[in-house]
């Protein structure tokens, strides 16, 4: 009975003293602002205010900010990883399956109106790799193991969607007329080129959203194919492994593409110098929640334009916590390709800095043509290409504009417009509502 006792106290010290380490950590160590994991700013402490404290919004928010900013919150994610990665049955398929990836070759021509869809081409996409599929958190799909693992989003859209964004395209020719021409880009995600026949079921084809896009644009307005051009160039590092991004060698042939149609001059590879950030993971670390994607760094390449001058001029948004605009800066002069260290999670933000501001670029091209991308996160990545066959590139993010765009484009002389979006931002209404509400507000 006494060695029962002396366990049991012994037993409860332990417990005494774990509790105590974790109310001294919880409650008096630094809080961290930035979760480099989940590639986003955690939560504040609130501010103070008699009618929040008695909406009962204030301890809401308090105890969002406990939650969501706990010391050491990273190391404490990467340990559950770790741990449930350990503990993780593959149930997906054999290890020895040759798994061959694809683009969805074999879609239907139709949408469900009947309306006969353009066809974007055919390719073959002879990609292959012994690789394990698993699902990760969130409906995320890990291919293959550390240290080259690669993650895809899944797709959920259907064939008949995006007609919105065709409409979008159409009414901005309508508007503009003869004197401006308009382009439609819609940008696939990794999914579609890389995802594996035994995980077919976990996704939706985007190709035939693609389809039923360009199938809805009028006769005026000029679709963009790069649906066919990315496909050709799978077996290359055109999309990045740990990021829900593609990788700037994907953005590269997208704008030979563009500059194909636009009938502009365009140069190859060899005009650029090529630049490395190492140790690169990106932000399906955080999404996934899996650790061997974390295992899984890998190079992000881009390409900086050596033979032409150009001029960058910015125009930054305020935005609060809720990434709603509350005000507009004076413009200033910057550099169009920021400069981030080996291992920074930061990298795709080389194009601008980011997202939230207007950006024109003087070129050393004199050819009377100004582009305007209007993009998602996606379409940072293309600008720079376009410095050889522009005068001037100007570039605004659909979630952050504030402008009147019919202004806009009459006082910067725009004499091309390209609409450059995800197909996941296409198919969504608000992109192409947001489109609409820029000619009047």
């Amino acid at each position: 009975m006494t060695t029962l006792m002396k366990y049991s106290k012994i037993y409860l010290c332990l417990v005494v003293a774990v509790f105590a380490a974790f109310v001294l950590v919880f409650n008096f160590f630094e809080r961290p602002r930035i979760s480099e994991l989940e590639k986003r700013e955690l939560a504040t402490f609130p501010r103070f205010s008699w009618d929040l404290l008695a909406s009962g919004e204030f301890t809401d928010s308090v105890s969002k900010w406990y939650s969501d900013s706990e010391p050491y919150r990273d190391r404490f994610m990467s340990m559950s990883m770790n741990i449930k990665d350990y503990l993780a049955l593959k149930v997906t398929q054999d290890e020895e399956e040759q798994i061959t990836f694809h683009a969805s070759a074999d879609e239907p021509k139709q949408n469900d109106e009947g309306v006969e869809n353009r066809n974007i081409g055919e390719y073959k996409n002879t990609v292959t790799a012994d690789e394990n599929a698993k699902i990760a958190h969130a409906g995320i799909l890990i291919l293959g193991k550390e240290p080259t693992a690669r993650a895809l989003m899944a797709y959920g859209g259907g064939p008949e969607g995006g007609v919105a964004y065709a409409n979008a395209a159409n009414k901005y020719k309508e508007v503009f007329g003869r004197g401006v021409n308009v382009y439609c880009m819609v940008i696939p995600t990794a999914i579609e080129f890389y995802c594996p026949e035994s995980a077919k079921s976990s996704t939706k084809s985007q190709r035939a959203t693609i389809n039923n896009i360009f199938s809805h644009l009028s006769d005026s307005v000029r679709a963009v194919d790069i649906y066919t051009t990315l496909g050709e160039h799978a077996a290359e590092d055109i999309y990045l492994r740990t990021d829900h991004h593609w990788a700037p060698l994907g953005a590269y042939y997208a704008a030979r593409k563009f500059a194909a149609i636009a009938g502009v001059p365009f140069r190859d590879l060899q005009a650029y110098e090529r630049k490395v950030i190492h140790d690169y993971v990106g932000t399906m670390y955080g999404y996934s929640k899996d650790i061997s994607i974390k295992n899984s760094p890998e190079d992000f390449v881009y390409y900086v334009p050596k033979e032409v001058e150009y001029t960058t001029t910015y125009t930054n948004y305020s935005i609060d916590k809720s990434y709603k605009v509350t005000g507009e800066g004076k413009p200033f002069q910057g550099q169009f390709f920021a400069t981030f260290k080996d291992g920074s999670g930061g990298a795709y933000s080389t194009f601008m800095g980011g997202d939230a501001k207007i950006t024109r670029v003087q070129t050393g091209t004199h050819n009377g043509r100004r582009v305007l991308v209007m993009k998602d996160s996606f379409g940072n990545a293309i600008p720079g290409y376009l410095f050889y066959s522009f005068e001037e590139v100007h570039v605004i993010d659909f979630r952050y504009f504030t402008r009147n765009m019919k202004n806009y484009v009459r006082e910067n002389k725009i004499t091309d417009i390209l609409m450059a979006n995800n197909t996941f931002m296409a198919y969504n209404p608000t992109t192409a509502n947001s489109y609409i509400r820029f000619l009047d507000q």
